[in-house]
């Protein structure tokens, strides 16, 4: 069975003000391609399908023309809530997008139960988990000693019983200790909403959205697979992708990743105003591409943003690295 992880498409969002929608449509109908190509038997959605819990108008018609596409193919959709998401805004119509094989998570009232899909090596039981918080889980286990996230996390998973002589895999949304984040997620103070790793032990592939880096986290079956676009000049250098992950018989599970190319990608530039301004500087370049410049003058550029916007339209943020700049970080 060949499953497509997808994670935190973050339909709706603004980078430096700048709207994402044309790029993020542009990347959901190129992965729309790519299983046209390369087909799968399901698709997991591992939360942050939204921006915000409140999302504009157009990327609630983006989120619902990708889930008819993907109906349209006859494969079923599995999805959880992130934490930009409003659960209740994702879980409604749940029992209608069933009949469609969409199976959104509902709002958490109670452990999941599993969803069977099945091959020729047998069943496959694929769970979901919404974004969780302590007060949620406390809410169903009152008398549960729920301290942390990672508390929750146990306990609920506590409740749920994969049978282990059946493949199981697990939708979630969560930080898991030890993976590496980067500057465009929402940050925790002090990793106070990190869980252990070992929670997800007897799940053979945990599909995991919240971190935009695609990684694996200690075994090569715990797995966040990424943001398909970049949302940040911390991923400039970052190849985005979608993860593949095929079930064989019990315990045999390859994953392989496919690269995406952005309409516009997203570049970190540095030099002078008369290096970046010049046209040997951005020959190799698309110029209307992402950038966020850096420039190395000691004497700020009067309107500089404005002049480099004429080269590079999609200028979305002018720095300076010079003797004041240094001087201020000092400080």
């Amino acid at each position: 069975m060949r499953l497509l992880h997808l994670s935190d498409l973050h339909l709706g969002k603004r980078v430096c003000e700048f709207s994402m929608l044309d790029d993020q449509r542009y990347i959901l109908e190129q992965i729309l391609s790519l299983l046209d190509s390369s087909p799968v038997d399901a698709v997991l959605l591992a939360g942050d399908l939204y921006d915000k819990p409140v999302p504009p108008a157009e990327a609630v018609r983006l989120l619902d023309w990708f889930l008819t596409e993907l109906a349209a193919r006859g494969l079923p959709v599995f999805a959880v809530s992130g934490n930009h998401d409003s659960a209740d805004r994702i879980a409604f119509g749940a029992q209608l997008l069933a009949g469609s094989r969409v199976y959104v998570s509902p709002v958490f009232a109670a452990p999941p139960a599993p969803i069977t899909l099945t091959d020729e090596y047998g069943p496959v039981d694929i769970w979901l988990l919404p974004f969780l918080k302590p007060a949620m889980v406390r809410h169903v286990w009152p008398d549960a000693p729920i301290e942390s996230y990672n508390d929750a996390l146990a306990c609920v998973l506590d409740h749920c019983s994969p049978d282990p002589a059946r493949r199981s895999v697990l939708v979630a949304h969560q930080f898991v200790a030890g993976a590496a984040s980067c500057e465009s997620e929402e940050p925790s103070v002090g990793g106070i909403d990190w869980v252990d790793a070992a929670l997800f032990d007897k799940f053979d592939y945990v599909a995991l959205g919240h971190l935009h880096s695609p990684q694996k986290v200690g075994r090569d079956t715990l797995r966040y697979c990424g943001t398909p676009l970049k949302y940040s000049f911390s991923e400039a250098s970052q190849e985005k992708s979608v993860t593949v992950v095929e079930l064989f018989e019990k315990g045999n599970i390859k994953i392989s990743q496919i690269p995406l190319k952005p309409l516009r990608d997203m570049r970190k530039l540095r030099g002078t105003y008369m290096e970046v301004a010049s046209r040997e500087f951005y020959r190799e370049m698309n110029t209307e591409d992402y950038v966020q410049i850096t420039l190395t003058d000691e004497e700020d550029i009067p309107e500089g943003i404005q002049k480099l916007r004429a080269v590079y339209p999609n200028l979305m943020r002018l720095e300076y690295d010079n003797r004041r700049t240094r001087e201020d970080r000092e400080m």
